[in-house]
């Protein structure tokens, strides 16, 4: 029984490193999106494809996909308030359609980037894509003092509950956190009591979350330098918090661009799914993944 056993882990073991090694990434084509200013970040929701940017001001676009192309749909949204540029860097969308949404805005203070203003917005999503702007649906504003080198929020379940992820882009001390969206919602401050729930140590450089969330999947959305190369790395989610450093499944190293990834997101499956850039060309990118 015991050498079973012990054949059955090794088995494990394998399938494991099996499936870490068959994550890869394929870059199809690239276009260009322009009215972006540098791209941040991609969000997919039940068909609706928004990129948001720092233009003159914070603002997202929408698209759809028709066929195997985006195409705009001529709707525009201004992260602004009473016409003042209010998210001006916005970097993460946490939405789920049942929970509070979040937009996240780091901004780097200092040019060695040891000093982040980094705040979290409570927004109505719905009066937003409604009015186009934040005026009458901002909720709250966080700052968000838990964060070691600015956020970017995502949502994720641990344990069969919704949290609000959000991790570090600088060199050392990088954290992914994960929020309860409750406290969040009514907080001043993203250090207050019971506002943090868990955390875990990761890699430096991450620009973006995904979840994916029928593999319990965290994508950390990374350059492999500061501010330049792309790199992808699958982290097992609840693993990763009840050892509180990253455990990664696989890495895509594999696509050859020298610009700043920004965001990726799945479209429609876990296959197909589309990687923007800050560059202002070919800033939007159809990758296919292998799993």
């Amino acid at each position: 029984m015991k050498k079973i056993l012990i054949a059955a882990g090794l088995m494990v073991v394998a399938i494991s490193a099996f499936k870490a090694s068959k994550i890869d990434m394929e870059l199809n084509r690239s276009i260009t999106i322009d009215s972006l200013g540098a791209c941040q970040g991609i969000s997919y929701q039940n068909g609706r494809i928004f990129l948001y940017g720092d233009r003159e001001v914070g603002m997202i676009r929408e698209f759809k996909m028709d066929h195997d192309s985006l195409v705009y749909l001529h709707k525009e949204y201004k992260l602004t308030l009473n016409g003042q540029d209010v998210i001006s860097h916005p970097t993460g969308i946490a939405h789920n359609g049942v929970s509070p949404t979040f937009m996240g805005n780091s901004v780097k203070m200092n040019p060695e980037g040891t000093l982040w203003k980094t705040t979290i917005y409570c927004i109505d999503w719905k009066g937003l894509l409604k009015t186009g702007t934040l005026d009458g649906n901002l909720i709250n504003t966080i700052d968000d003092d838990a964060c070691i080198q600015g956020g970017r929020p995502e949502y994720v379940k641990y344990h069969n509950k919704w949290y609000v992820a959000t991790a570090d882009y600088g060199d050392h001390g990088n954290e992914v956190r994960l929020y309860d969206p409750e406290k969040l919602k009514t907080c001043k401050k993203s250090s207050e009591p019971g506002v943090l729930y868990k955390k875990f140590i990761c890699t430096p450089w991450i620009q973006n979350l995904k979840w994916v969330a029928d593999k319990g999947i965290l994508v950390l959305i990374q350059n492999k330098i500061e501010g330049r190369q792309w790199r992808f790395t699958y982290v097992d989610l609840e693993q990763s918090v009840d050892a509180g450093k990253q455990v990664t499944l696989g890495q895509a190293d594999g696509i050859d661009r020298a610009d700043e990834l920004e965001g990726f997101s799945f479209i429609g499956n876990d296959q197909k799914g589309i990687a923007v850039t800050s560059s202002r060309k070919n800033n939007v990118n159809y990758v296919t993944t292998s799993w």
